[in-house]
């Protein structure tokens, strides 16, 4: 998962050397009850279901001994092609963040889904394969929707526990879900929104291509009047783009890989969204868990007050969770560094255990 906010590869255009470097936001929740007796084996199992035309994979993970109904939840991965586990093809080797929650939930007796979003995993692109600049935000939001319903659907499952996490910019679909922006949705009691996506987009990618400018400026591999000249550039990309759609034509400085996750017409629509307005539209009194981290170079905490703002004025039950020394992608990590998220880091027992105290005060 990776956009400027799982959030999307922007290391793309600037130096090449950097060009396997992923800059990812994704997000997590959690809900459960805690059975008389410990669950003592849990199943994954390989589901399919459809979406907007598109033939969607997951992994529906559950208790197989457990004589009463569970809650279930709703893992969202971040963006760019993140899949199921929270992997991405733009980063060689194992992340694993999705499939490390799930294993969390598991053990507390949670049932989850995860599922391989368009453009990764078994899923692919479908019909998009032919032309993936027609690809908007609308077949993502038809396909956590259609994951919600399934997720309900499957047996031993109590629909009045039921939970979405959403990591990086798949918090900004939990939020589109919850608020009801999506629709009429099966009932979520409860709500994580985990190093989320917490200002629009195209703000998150100004901040992030800023953020690369400046970083190339100081390796010299700009000068000073190229790095003010890349800065106006992206700037005014940034301003053309939420107005009329469409991108300047001939980006200086390779600004036009910061806007290629998964299409500009994504960034478009999906930069309508402002995280802190949606989160005002949740049922009042909603548990939500937030997270934001030290040492999380994608998402600031800074930006996450953002949105905290909103689910405040709105009268979430809020959990607000501030991590040390994690990084986006939940292991620890004080360096923050993209570079290593494939690494073999620990995942943070600090966001573990405050996940497990959410869950068993919003879902138990």
């Amino acid at each position: 998962g990776s956009t400027t906010a799982d959030c999307t590869d922007h290391s793309n255009g600037f130096r090449q050397q950097s060009s396997n470097v992923t800059t990812t936001l994704e997000s997590a929740l959690g809900t459960m009850e805690f059975p008389s007796k410990p669950v003592s084996k849990k199943l994954g199992a390989i589901h399919s279901f459809p979406a907007g035309g598109v033939t969607i994979y997951g992994t529906f993970r559950h208790p197989v001994d457990s004589a009463n109904d569970i809650p279930g939840v709703l893992l969202i991965a971040g963006s760019g092609p993140t899949d199921r586990n929270g992997n991405s093809a733009l980063s060689p080797g194992s992340i694993g963040t999705l499939k490390t929650i799930a294993d969390w939930l598991s053990e507390d007796g949670v049932a989850s889904l995860r599922y391989d979003k368009l453009g990764s995993g078994q899923t692919g692109f479908g019909p998009y394969s032919s032309d993936k600049s027609g690809i908007g935000i609308r077949p993502f939001e038809a396909e956590s929707l259609a994951a919600l319903r399934y997720l309900t659907e499957q047996p031993k499952i109590d629909k009045g526990r039921v939970g979405v996490i959403g990591h990086s910019e798949g918090a900004l679909f939990a939020l589109l879900l919850a608020s009801g922006v999506d629709g009429s949705t099966p009932a979520i009691r409860a709500l994580g929104l985990v190093e989320p996506l917490s200002i629009r987009y195209l703000d998150l990618v100004k901040v992030q291509g800023g953020q690369q400018i400046e970083s190339e400026a100081k390796a010299n591999y700009f000068t000073a009047q190229q790095a003010a000249s890349a800065m106006e550039a992206l700037s005014s990309a940034v301003t053309q783009l939420r107005t009329t759609g469409k991108l300047p034509s001939n980006l200086p400085y390779g600004l036009e890989g910061l806007f290629s996750q998964p299409s500009t017409r994504f960034l478009y629509q999906a930069d309508k969204y402002d995280p802190a307005s949606l989160a005002k539209k949740l049922p009042s009194g909603m548990p939500v868990l937030v997270s934001c981290s030290t040492s999380d170079k994608q998402v600031s905490c800074g930006e996450v007050d953002h949105l905290v703002t909103g689910l405040v004025s709105g009268g979430a039950k809020l959990d607000f969770v501030h991590l040390v020394g994690v990084d986006h992608v939940l292991k620890i990590d004080p360096s923050g560094s993209a570079a290593d998220f494939s690494e073999p880091l620990p995942f943070s027992s600090q966001f573990k255990s405050a996940l497990a105290r959410f869950v068993r005060s919003s879902l138990s």
